[in-house]
């Protein structure tokens, strides 16, 4: 039997970036709660910025009963000259049971002692305490709190709870607080808590108390709301998709409004404005037809009222302070201009120095990727390398970290820097995320693989490695970074020559162990079989351009129908050269090929061999194309013959021919 289950946890409120982390496993989370208990049953959950809900429509009243079977000692152990010995009274015991009523049966073919019997299921009204109990602790939002005589943590403290089976209360008693069949409303309606009789009564009185329980539907009303105040003031409201997450999460009832900012602050960088509406007020930006900034903003209120007035004029009030501070350290940053002698006196990592230390070492690898960029100013490089961290001192930064680098690029403009340098500033921390934008210049890209290589060396040469699933200094995103960067550029970085010259100037560091991470992020990076990518790695090719085309090419030769019946020939060439030294020298005399076979592989892989290709694709192609012959051969002619003359011949024509794959890929290693 079924019934309706409605579990309500009324809390103070959440704050919504470190409950939005854990609200992709909230529900699963349950779920597996309910398949330990052998409860399972279809739900949904529920959120506002008071309450977590889990709503089933059909719950059973009771696990249901399971049939227990135990085995015991086969019947030789059992009893002795008709005697039960101790493991038939053991096994009795354990059973429950008198040593009399024990059962036999067959298995694996012997006759074992043997007993069945129902576990009857526990009620729902039993377990249900528990598996909330458990539920409440299993949730994880960063840090917890206690109150009150409280000894378990939680977000934030809990006010009531709710658990209704049908129409009746599930007794329970959690944090300091006892179930019952009431809950709260929107704070604006009222205070007081309203009573319900069960799950259809509670979600009706919870909307009649103004509460808007979906998420999807608060979101839907945000954006509604949005699309009326565009048309209305004739305006585009710039939605970000994070920001928008968070005012639903903070609102039981959302009411978009449109405020205004004196224009005087427009002379602000738009992303000073933006980032001070979004990270102190939660605003959204707007903007005109033409994607120009305009003196307004969008607030998300949570009240219910008839008259908005005073809660604009509030929000207004507030942002006005905010962007006078704002001005206050822009206009002073403009003043001390970009500035680094405060640098030596900020620490950058124990044991690594200052960030003036810091950027002395990134001007040396900028300078050594240069010539690989194509990049003739090196005394324009030097000074954007020695300007990229000066903004970590101004004002601003200070105030808004996630502006650093791009405040660097506003200021380098107005002190009447060059623009390239501007830029390169403005992108040195660029790819920043998974899909974020690349360096657009040779000097940008150079400042930007110069910060990435220069963390990824110190920490390595500190033995600050990244392990598991920890990745503190995220080194993986900045090896990723430098690949996206090497490869956007078309430049040659070799992880090899290239890692083992600049390490030079860092002590303790292992040049390999640092290609060897590079050499995993690919594996990461590239969308494709990690065999193909590793028949490319075990070749030796380093360059990661090479690389990267060389992979391409085989991956796209492997799609195609028929290449597993290619590969499973081109394995046959592996096996058979398996114990040939390669170190050796390896020659052909055609003087020694007698059969036709052997005579029409040779003179087809010489044509490939001398041909000039402007693809690694076709490269390859050519090499597969000689699978009829390579079949042929091993169809008709022996390799292992007792001539070992003629038998080194043999092996040395298949082993030029895994060579030649070698310079591509090694195709032994390919697995698909």
């Amino acid at each position: 039997m079924n019934r309706p289950l409605l579990i309500e946890i009324g809390v103070e409120e959440l704050p919504a970036v470190p409950f939005l982390k854990e609200l992709p496993n909230i529900k699963a989370k349950w779920q597996a709660l309910l398949e330990s208990y052998a409860l399972q049953a279809e739900f949904e959950f529920f959120y506002t910025p008071r309450r977590l809900i889990l709503w089933h429509r059909e719950f059973p009243i009771k696990q249901a009963d399971k049939e227990i079977e135990l085995y015991g000692a086969p019947l030789a152990i059992a009893y002795k000259d008709g005697e039960p010995t101790g493991a038939a009274i053991g096994f009795a015991k354990k059973c429950g049971i008198e040593v009399g009523e024990l059962k036999t049966t067959q298995k694996d073919g012997k006759e074992v002692l043997y007993h069945q019997e129902t576990e009857q299921g526990k009620s729902s009204r039993e377990i249900l305490p528990i598996m909330i109990a458990a539920f409440l602790q299993k949730l994880h939002f960063g840090k917890s709190m206690r109150w009150g005589d409280e000894k378990e943590a939680f977000i934030r403290p809990i006010r009531w709870i709710g658990c209704m089976l049908g129409s009746e209360l599930i007794d329970i008693s959690l944090y300091g607080v006892k179930s019952a069949k009431e809950s709260y409303g929107h704070r604006t309606l009222s205070y007081a808590p309203f009573t319900y009789t069960d799950s259809g009564d509670f979600f009706c009185q919870l909307s009649k108390n103004g509460v808007v329980l979906k998420s999807n539907e608060r979101k839907e009303m945000i954006l509604s709301q949005f699309e009326k105040i565009e048309k209305e003031a004739g305006c585009k409201i710039e939605i970000d998709p994070e920001l928008l997450e968070e005012v639903v999460a903070i609102t039981e009832h959302p009411q978009a409004l449109i405020g205004s900012f004196d224009k005087s602050f427009l002379k602000l960088p738009d992303e000073v404005i933006i980032t001070s509406m979004k990270e102190h007020q939660r605003y959204f930006a707007v903007f005109n037809d033409k994607g120009e900034l305009q003196p307004h903003f969008i607030v998300v209120s949570n009240a219910i009222t008839e008259d908005f007035s005073k809660i604009v004029k509030g929000n207004e009030k507030v942002l006005h302070a905010r962007l006078s501070d704002g001005l206050f350290f822009y206009e002073n940053d403009l003043k001390n201009g970009l500035q680094t002698e405060g640098l030596a006196n900020i620490t950058f990592m124990q044991g690594a120095g200052s960030l003036a230390d810091k950027s002395k070492r990134e001007s040396k690898i900028a300078l050594y990727l240069a010539d690989g960029l194509g990049i003739d100013d090196k005394t324009l490089l030097e000074r954007s390398v020695s300007l990229s961290k000066a903004d970590l001192l101004s004002d601003m930064v200070y105030e808004f970290t996630e502006l650093q680098g791009l405040m660097g690029y506003y200021y380098a403009k107005e002190a009447g820097e060059d623009p390239l340098l501007a830029l390169a500033l403005k992108e040195q921390y660029l790819p920043d995320g998974e899909d974020a934008d690349l360096p657009s210049t040779p000097l940008s890209a150079a400042v930007a693989m110069s910060h990435k290589l220069d963390s990824l060396f110190t920490l390595f040469s500190l033995g600050k490695i990244p392990t598991g699933t920890k990745d503190p200094f995220a080194l993986r995103r900045a090896a990723i970074g430098v690949i996206k960067i090497v490869l956007d550029q078309k430049m040659v970085f070799d992880l090899n020559k290239d890692i083992s010259a600049l390490a030079a100037h860092y002590n303790g560091l292992d040049p390999k162990e640092l290609e060897n991470f590079f050499l995993d992020r690919i594996l990461q990076y590239f969308s494709v079989n990690n065999s193909i990518i590793q028949a490319v790695i075990e070749t030796g090719e380093r360059d990661l351009g090479h690389m990267a085309q060389k992979i391409e090419a085989l991956d796209a030769l492997s799609r195609a129908k028929d290449f597993k019946a290619y590969s499973s020939t081109f394995k046959r060439v592996a096996n058979i050269i398996k114990d040939v030294d390669f170190t050796q020298d390896i020659r052909m005399d055609s003087t020694l090929f007698t059969q036709d076979e052997e005579k029409e592989l040779f003179s087809a892989y010489e044509e490939v061999r001398k041909k000039n290709y402007t693809t690694y694709y076709e490269q390859l192609e050519a090499l597969f194309g000689l699978k009829p012959h390579i079949d042929a051969f091993f169809d008709k002619v022996m390799v292992n013959v007792e001539d070992e003359k003629v038998k080194e011949n043999r092996k040395n024509l298949i082993t030029s021919i895994y060579l030649s794959f070698k310079e591509i890929a090694d195709i032994k290693e390919i697995r698909l």
